[in-house]
């Protein structure tokens, strides 16, 4: 469901689900209190779980075990990306009590979910992850130093519910990392050797809206136009990269957020304009007639309205952005070229990185860390 107040919609559509809800949160509760007491108000019985950053493996274990204490009939997560993620693993692992090892991708075992998930709604209140779409979760482990993903079609949430309004009061540091990642999740779904002419038409609508509404929510958070127009790009960038992939800069993205603390749309604005750098070079040297670079450089004429644009004018307006939302480079985060050589292996081992136009060498992934920190 989408559009500006869909949200009160929320107790009917939880009402043919139980009566019994565990609710997951990010680390403001009371900014969600409204559509909490509408719950209550319609004699839900809320219990409420809290997520403080991204998921873990150990956060997880502890959300089902409270989700199966309260006996909740569904789990509702309101938040950004790491509370909706956090709710659907929850959900998973409520009716799978077996170790999350079991079913974790990359350093678990990725067995197939046993039993069906608790039914799962998913309400984003940032425009970036595109999470309440897609069937999987990102959770991370510092003992491994990654971050890999709980995967199941089950997964799938129940409903979304995606109201704008809900990021009217998102600041502007968070509009601009969450945005940065909506615009990453539709260039690399669009240029993934995956690509459909599905995904496609996904991509090509949310690059035109991103590039028309990203700086005006960033400016004025009260813009509802704007808003409006980045909650639906988050949303088609969600359903493009569930179909078609992602490709280098999350495959970064993923052991960046493992090894370090740093937020994950942040991460992505900072390595989006080397990574589309490197791909286009690569492009250009061992697969010219690619369509690829025919795709980079319609991306660069949307981001930039000139239908002349080649694929670097494309890098050029993405490091453009960059620059305006003063998005950190990787060295903020303790990133030095000593960690080049783990955080390559990591990435080349993650999933994303299957679905890059084509495979980057070791000293192309160097050049991209180079530039990004």
């Amino acid at each position: 469901m989408f559009g500006p107040g869909t949200v009160a919609e929320l107790p009917e559509i939880a009402g043919a689900l139980g009566r019994r809800v565990l609710v997951v949160t990010g680390k403001d509760r009371i900014r969600h209190a409204g559509v909490i007491a509408s719950l209550e108000q319609r004699g839900f019985q809320c219990t409420i779980f809290g997520v403080s950053g991204e998921p873990t493996v150990a956060l997880v274990p502890e959300g089902a075990h409270v989700l199966r204490e309260s006996s909740s009939d569904m789990v509702i997560a309101i938040g950004g990306g790491s509370a909706i993620d956090a709710g659907k693993a929850i959900a998973a692992l409520g009716s799978n009590p077996s170790d999350v090892l079991e079913y974790l991708e990359i350093i678990g075992k990725g067995k197939p979910l046993d039993v069906l998930p608790l039914p799962f709604i998913a309400i984003p209140t940032t425009a970036g992850t595109g999470s309440e779409v897609t069937r999987n979760a990102v959770l991370g482990s510092p003992e491994h130093g990654v971050k890999a993903s709980l995967r199941s079609p089950w997964m799938l949430p129940r409903v979304a519910i995606v109201d704008p309004d809900l990021t009217l009061a998102l600041p502007p540091t968070i509009t601009a990392y969450t945005g940065m990642d909506a615009l990453t999740q539709l260039i690399e779904p669009y240029v993934s050797c995956r690509a459909n002419p599905f995904t496609d038409a996904l991509c090509r609508d949310g690059l035109r809206v991103v590039a028309g509404s990203l700086a005006r929510a960033y400016a004025n958070g009260r813009d509802a136009e704007a808003r409006a127009g980045m909650s639906y790009a988050s949303l088609l960038g969600g359903l493009a990269l569930a179909n078609a992939g992602l490709g280098v800069v999350h495959g970064f993205a993923a052991p960046v957020g493992g090894m370090f603390d740093a937020p994950h749309g942040a991460v992505c604005a900072a390595i989006l304009p080397h990574g589309m750098h490197a791909n286009i070079q690569a492009l250009q040297a061992r697969a010219p007639e690619s369509a690829g670079l025919v795709r980079y450089a319609e991306i660069a004429a949307i981001l930039t309205g000139q239908a002349g644009a080649t694929p670097e004018d494309g890098v050029d307006r993405v490091s453009e952005l960059v620059e305006k939302f003063d998005i950190p480079a990787l060295r903020q985060y303790g990133i030095e070229a000593r960690h080049f050589d783990e955080l390559i292996e990591k990435a080349a081992r993650s999933g994303s990185m299957k679905g890059n136009p084509l495979p980057l060498t070791h000293e192309e992934l160097a050049t991209v860390l180079t530039a990004s920190v």
